[in-house]
């Protein structure tokens, strides 16, 4: 019985690095297509986020199964616990890639400002490391990792808060990019939302080993 359990808790592990995998891909791909004003691209992203909401939907089913079958305690608990928590992070961070793409279609062939464009293309690269370095960190539940990782937040803040100050100049300047500047500040501020999700993961990684719920962003104390 305890050889099945375990090889169940290692498929959870398995199958939350494979979604991980996923929402990495969706999110590298929609601020892609942004970029590049790819329009199909992004309804790509779209249409497969069915699959990143279904993988979602079977690791917390898997999950409930787990606790309601055999009862796990201490560690055995924590480690579904972090699965199901993370993995809804996980999720949401897709949806923001949708919203992104979402703005790929509404403002394909509006006036646009390649300066801009490329700091939210920097931001995602540093965006799209974050989420790599959290799934590594998860996958060797590495808390000195995470909470490297989550001191890091600042950094993509700084960079959503640049590209926000400059989107609104250019509103300023010319009422042409408007629609585009407002766009800029809404894809900002999905990455921005994304690097908050890789600190839940980061959090998640320190209570699977030490059993405390704590805030890393570096403005907090623990809890």
């Amino acid at each position: 019985m305890r050889q099945n359990f375990e090889e169940e808790l290692n498929d959870l592990h398995v199958h939350f690095s494979e979604m991980g995998m996923m929402v990495s891909e969706a999110v590298y791909k929609s601020v892609k297509a942004f970029i590049n004003h790819d329009k199909e691209l992004a309804h790509n992203v779209i249409e497969n986020d069915v699959a990143i909401n279904n993988r979602e939907a079977e690791l917390e089913k898997k999950c409930f199964e787990l606790i309601a079958l055999q009862q796990p305690v201490t560690r055995d608990l924590r480690k579904i616990i972090t699965v199901m928590k993370a993995c809804a992070d996980l999720e949401r961070m897709g949806d923001h890639a949708v919203s992104i793409s979402k703005s790929t279609i509404r403002v394909k062939g509006n006036k646009r400002d390649p300066k801009i464009e490329a700091e939210i293309a920097d931001l995602s690269e540093i965006v799209k490391k974050r989420v790599e370095e959290v799934l590594e960190a998860y996958l060797q539940y590495d808390v000195t990792k995470a909470r490297e990782i989550a001191q890091k937040d600042d950094q993509i803040d700084e960079a959503a808060h640049s590209i926000t100050e400059k989107a609104i100049e250019d509103m300023k300047r010319s009422s042409d990019l408007v629609i585009g500047a407002a766009d800029y500040i809404l894809v900002a501020s999905y990455l921005e939302r994304i690097g908050d999700y890789v600190t839940n993961i980061c959090e998640w990684i320190v209570y699977h080993e030490t059993g405390k719920v704590v805030e890393l962003n570096t403005k907090n104390k623990d809890i």
